[in-house]
């Protein structure tokens, strides 16, 4: 078992991210700050006793010797031997022993150092020295040395501490703020997620969410929240009357035919056995159309597609005609090299379902054209029959519909052609559609698909 401790929610590594990062540029900014100040400090006071032991080093090398130098700058002053003997001193340092013991190396002549004295009643004072070697000096080879006082800054850890306060001070306001605003934007995601829950638990897909005022990202989820549930809605609609309609189309066939042997159980010198197995046959051979299409359908649906190719339209239309039998002559008006990516079983089925439609409604003739027209192929099937009114176009293809007497059951469709060649267009990306006939009668069915980019076979 396994165990996580990071926060779980959004708003919770919002602000722990939010909070780490801060934490982040505040210590460095923090630190940076210290050394700053530190560095500061330290190079003003050291400069203080630079400039002090340097005009003590002129007093010293011009004048006569002298036991008490005068302070300007600073009031710690001594001359030291390098025995170690005060020789010089300001009156603030005269009676102290050497401030400091340093003496400069490889040819320099100035050193900077800290020395810490102790008092008599167990205090130490610490100070910033600088010296100067003077070598030509009334008192022979010896350092001027001029001392400050270190500052308290210094010494102690104020700053760090105030600057820690100050740090954490602000990540609790970065924290607190954080928290609040990311609960805030966070509050229509709650709001949306507590009414889905209400809609999936009610099984109430009529309902829809509240869409907030404004034009923010939250106004946009809401209506794609919306937007979703209207196809989710459309669908299970769509299920239910095709699941309706499947039932009441298979149990027609279904019912005829056990109504048929049952009598033929019943009284088998009552009818021609030839007959009635002929009969039972027409019914099989519909159910099983109807089954077949169901399963088109249902590959269609769940987005089976196997592997396109290119074909080439005239070729299929030929080929198609030439194996299909038909009660009306076909006039085909075929344009070479239309070429398009697809499935050719497909594709076969969706102008077999058009030829059969109508075939199924012409008068004398049924017409095919394959062409091109703005990139895209075009494939037309039409009829002299009845055609359809232009208010029932888009019905047509929905599954299991029927408009008239005209194009009935009795006509011998099973109401899923015009459905399954829509889906098979959809799949390649084209569209299926009714138009008007240009000789004013009959239907017009038009296929476009995308043209193949390679070009002609």
């Amino acid at each position: 078992m396994t165990s996580s401790r990071r926060p779980r929610s959004i708003r919770g590594r919002a602000t722990c991210t939010a909070l780490l990062i801060f934490a982040v540029v505040l210590g460095a900014g923090a630190l940076a700050t210290s050394l700053g100040v530190r560095t500061k400090v330290l190079n003003e006071t050291m400069l203080t006793a630079a400039v002090a032991a340097r005009q003590a080093y002129e007093i010293v090398n011009e004048g006569p010797p002298t036991s008490t130098l005068p302070t300007k700058r600073v009031g710690y002053l001594q001359v030291v031997t390098p025995e170690g003997r005060v020789v010089a001193a300001s009156p603030e340092a005269k009676g102290q022993p050497a401030i400091s013991d340093l003496w400069p190396v490889d040819g320099d002549s100035r050193v900077d150092g800290t020395s810490c004295t102790t008092s008599t009643k167990g205090g130490q004072t610490c100070f910033i020295v600088v010296g100067f070697q003077d070598s030509r000096s009334p008192y022979g080879n010896v350092m001027v040395y001029a001392a400050e006082p270190q500052p308290p800054l210094l010494g102690s850890h104020v700053l760090e501490i105030a600057l820690a306060f100050f740090c954490l001070a602000l990540l609790t306001l970065l924290g607190w703020g954080t928290w609040r605003i990311v609960g805030r934007t966070l509050a229509p995601v709650q709001r949306i997620r507590a009414e889905m829950a209400e809609i999936t638990g009610t099984s109430n897909l009529s309902r829809r969410m509240t869409v907030p005022d404004g034009e923010d990202e939250m106004t946009g989820l809401t209506q794609t929240v919306n937007a979703t549930l209207d196809r989710l809605e459309q669908a299970l609609e769509n299920q239910r009357r095709f699941a309706s309609d499947a039932s009441h189309e298979l149990r027609t066939p279904l019912t005829g035919l056990r109504t048929k042997l049952e009598l033929a159980l019943a009284d088998p010198e009552g009818d021609d056995p030839s007959r009635t197995m002929r009969s039972a046959l027409a019914d099989t051979e519909r159910l099983q159309a109807i089954v077949d299409d169901l399963l088109m359908l249902a590959r269609l649906d769940a987005g089976v597609q196997d592997s396109p190719e290119r074909i080439n339209l005239a070729d299929l239309v030929t080929t198609e005609v030439k194996q299909r039998p038909t009660r009306h002559e076909i006039l085909m008006r075929l344009k070479p090299d239309v070429v398009v990516q697809g499935n050719r079983l497909q594709l076969g089925r969706l102008l077999t379902n058009l030829l059969a439609n109508a075939d199924r409604h012409a008068a004398d003739e049924v017409e095919v054209y394959v062409g091109s027209e703005g990139g895209e192929a075009v494939l037309e099937v039409t009829d002299d029959g009845l055609g359809i009114p232009p208010d029932q176009r888009d019905r047509v293809f929905e599954r299991f519909t029927r408009l008239d007497s005209a194009r009935g059951r009795d006509a011998g469709g099973t109401g899923l052609g015009l459905p399954i060649a829509r889906d098979i267009a959809a799949a390649h990306r084209g569209r299926l559609y009714a138009a008007d006939n240009t000789s004013g009668r009959g239907a017009r069915l038009v296929l476009r698909l995308p043209l193949s980019a390679t070009g002609p076979t």
